[in-house]
């Protein structure tokens, strides 16, 4: 026979309280449900390994000798589960796009639901993950990404890079989408509106943190509502953005409208509407070599993101970059024929 080691468990129990109900409890089992384990066990084994009379519950000869054995064959099961955990590496989560704070979004997922072991470390961005991932270095990582191919400091590239990597090697997800409000001078005349349109900045420069052609969200919210990209700099922080955004007069920047950013004298932070833009974030990893906790891990940010809406999008209300939507359409689509 093959023995049930969860009908061991229930044996167990049971020897250690004698009585039917407090070892249920112990197992957060219904005294149903325990005495069909202990049932099942006797009848596989061809003995009876209790008596149960009405005062008291005692272990028959043949229980007896089946305690001991009963007891070294849980603990075998027990070091061998634990041995496996225990050879299971802590999972590498790499992030990237530092200037928008992806550990906000990383600490809140793991703190909301329980996943497996996570060392988190920086990437350049998302063509340096992939390389990571093509040498499994890392496990997954954390970012934006979009599918093409050039690469990016707030999004990296695409799925292709020059690793060698290719479109078909990396698997993703989005597990956010988060709305982005405009930073501006407030001696600016717009900075005293409770809130802009994105085409309403069409007259201003945009500031970018870095050089343009590596930065792809706001290339393409340039594109779209006619802003004009600034040359890039030295991408030296937040607070370095901050101040050339101050120097410039008609100059503003964009940031994650739940990036906490202290108070900057000389700078107003209002939100876009009518369409608020999102920037989006996803997981990516490996598709021939998942690490065996990326189920957990993709299931802690699930949990996170319908707890916090995090992937709420109207296209009405809302605008993503072309790839972000069609990325939101894709996932969309696969839900509903998994459900």
């Amino acid at each position: 026979m093959d023995l049930d080691l969860a009908q061991v468990r229930a044996f167990l129990a049971t020897a250690e309280h004698l009585h039917f109900r407090r070892a249920a409890e112990s197992l957060a089992l219904t005294q149903q449900g325990l005495s069909k384990r202990i049932a099942r066990l006797e009848r596989e084994l061809g003995v009876r390994l209790f008596d149960r009379g009405r005062a008291a519950v005692e272990l028959t000869a043949a229980g007896r000798c089946f305690l001991g054995p009963a007891r070294e064959a849980l603990a075998a099961g027990e070091a061998a589960v634990a041995a496996v955990r225990e050879a299971v590496p802590p999972l590498r989560l790499d992030v990237w796009g530092h200037l928008f704070a992806p550990l906000r979004t990383v600490r809140e997922a793991l703190d909301a639901a329980p996943g497996p072991a996570v060392e988190v470390g920086q990437a350049r961005d998302l063509a340096a993950t992939a390389a990571a991932l093509a040498r499994g270095e890392t496990a997954a990582g954390f970012g934006r990404y979009h599918g093409h191919g050039a690469s990016g400091a707030d999004g990296g590239s695409g799925a292709a890079g020059s690793d060698g990597t290719g479109g078909q090697a990396l698997a993703h997800r989005l597990v956010r989408l988060e709305p982005v409000d405009a930073v501006l001078r407030a001696d600016h005349p717009l900075a005293a509106r409770p809130f802009l349109r994105p085409v309403e900045l069409a007259a201003l420069r945009l500031v970018p943190p870095a050089a343009p052609g590596r930065l792809d969200f706001l290339s393409r919210f340039a594109e779209r509502f006619g802003s004009r990209l600034l040359p890039g700099e030295a991408n030296l922080g937040l607070d370095h953005l901050l101040e050339r955004v101050r120097t410039v007069p008609d100059g503003f920047t964009l940031l994650p409208a739940e990036l906490p950013v202290d108070p900057v004298a000389g700078l107003r932070v209002v939100p876009l509407v009518e369409p608020t833009p999102l920037y989006a974030w996803s997981l990516v990893w490996h598709r021939d070599r998942p690490h065996p906790g990326l189920p957990s891990l993709l299931e802690a940010f699930a949990d996170a993101g319908v707890a916090r809406r995090w992937l709420e999008y109207r296209p009405e209300r809302d605008w993503l970059p072309e790839a972000d939507a069609a990325q939101v359409a894709a996932q969309v689509a696969t839900v509903t024929r998994t459900t």
